[in-house]
């Protein structure tokens, strides 16, 4: 067949369906045209004893914080990580040729470990020309911080009109999202605000992300509100929802199907039950909950609630890598229950879906684009997918592209 490459591998995962045993998957320009196991449709590329899979999705990042890394350290609770954070992010402004070369390799770092798309969330949009020169394929989520917002349709338009201009770029495929951060920086005129603005890509926000958030909104205390104080930002119209967080989206009218809750750490089972209900995607970054002082994720609770879970590594400010790989193991650790099958499928097809690029990526089968991650597996490996997500050094990965 004229212009078709063919990759056999000792196991190929194709994520909608159990792993192959010598399986082989055959590429057209860029493009999946075929998969199959057994005799190969003419001369393949042996790959070796690896496992091949699609391409990682990195849900749940913040390049521009990449300058802070080994600047932050890990904290006893989520607000004096935040105190430590800001002053530090003073000194590395994010279009700042320091940091600029940080996220620089950040990107490199999240390639060479088989992440073929990211979602990140960016303040500046610094990150959208580091992406471009890189050939990432991106949703960069615009966030916007204002809990005593003046104008809040005015903020909107504004960074509307910025990721307007910064995706009117050429490829790679990198989509603008204007959103809000979290319920204790943001107003919720603001938050209202976003969720009425038309857009075609998701929407994420940071939420039950420390029990101080949870406090914040029932009562309008702790140390969230002092914190609003000392940065300047606190006003005494705001009044405390006295309610849950999922709840309080639905009253500023944010939740919305496909929305990406991140790091839901202080979620109840109700409240999973019902971002469930509103087709909402759950995003967890459990290495970062536990650098930050955020606490534990109840992952295995995310599951049983049936909402769709993908995975973020969020900042090198809060994680010692990006690689996804790590973040897997992590979450076997805390997850043990948890299958295999559905940890990867976290980290390929839910996450590709959630960030609305699930007709690119995510599986592989015809039509999806030939991005590819192999993992060198130990002979004699009896469960590949556990193999998998039990650590695998980053030495043991490579991207693959047909």
């Amino acid at each position: 067949m004229t212009g078709v490459r063919v990759f056999r591998a000792r196991w190929l995962l194709p994520i909608d369906g159990p792993p192959l045993d010598g399986g082989w998957v055959a590429t057209r320009s860029g493009t999946v045209i075929e998969v199959g196991r057994g005799a190969a449709p003419g001369p393949a590329d042996d790959l070796g004893d690896v496992a091949l899979l699609p391409g990682l999705v990195n849900a749940h990042t913040h390049l521009e914080l990449s300058g802070l890394a080994g600047r932050v350290r890990p904290a006893d609770s989520m607000v004096a990580w935040i105190r430590a954070m800001l002053a530090e992010r003073m000194a590395v402004p994010p279009a700042s040729p320091a940091n600029v070369a940080a996220m620089q390799a950040a990107v490199a770092e999240m390639q060479a470990t088989g992440t073929v798309l990211v979602g990140d969330v960016s303040n500046s949009l610094a990150s959208v020309p580091v992406l471009r020169e890189a050939a990432f394929d991106a949703v960069v989520f615009h966030e916007l911080i204002g809990f005593d917002a003046a104008d809040p349709a005015a903020m909107v338009r504004d960074a509307s009109s910025r990721a307007i201009a910064a995706e009117a770029e050429p490829p790679p495929d990198i989509r603008l999202s204007v959103v809000a951060h979290a319920p204790y920086s943001v107003a919720p005129a603001l938050f209202t605000e976003i969720g009425r603005w038309p857009q075609t890509t998701p929407r994420s926000v940071h939420l039950a992300e420390s029990a101080e958030e949870i406090e914040f909104l029932r009562s309008g205390t702790g140390p969230f509100r002092r914190l609003l104080r000392e940065l300047g930002a606190w006003t005494p119209a705001w009044t405390p929802p006295g309610c849950d967080p999922v709840e309080y989206m639905k009253r500023v009218g944010y939740l919305s199907p496909g929305m990406l809750a991140v790091h839901g750490v202080h979620l109840t089972d109700d409240c999973l039950a019902r971002l469930g209900e509103a087709e909402a995607v759950l995003v967890t970054c459990p290495r970062s909950n536990e650098w930050v002082g955020a606490g534990i994720p109840r992952l295995s609770h995310f599951y049983a609630a049936g909402v769709p879970v993908a995975i973020g590594t969020d900042s090198l400010a809060s994680a010692p890598t990006l690689n996804l790989f790590d973040e897997l193991a992590e979450i076997r650790r805390i997850a043990p229950d948890v299958s295999a099958a559905s940890l990867l499928e976290s980290a390929t097809r839910i996450g590709a879906e959630a960030l609305g690029f699930g007709r690119a990526y995510g599986t592989i089968a015809p039509g999806k684009r030939a991005r590819f991650v192999a993992v060198a597996v130990p002979p004699g490996t009896a469960d590949v997918e556990e193999y998998l997500v039990a650590g695998v050094p980053a030495t043991a990965v490579r991207p693959v592209s047909g």
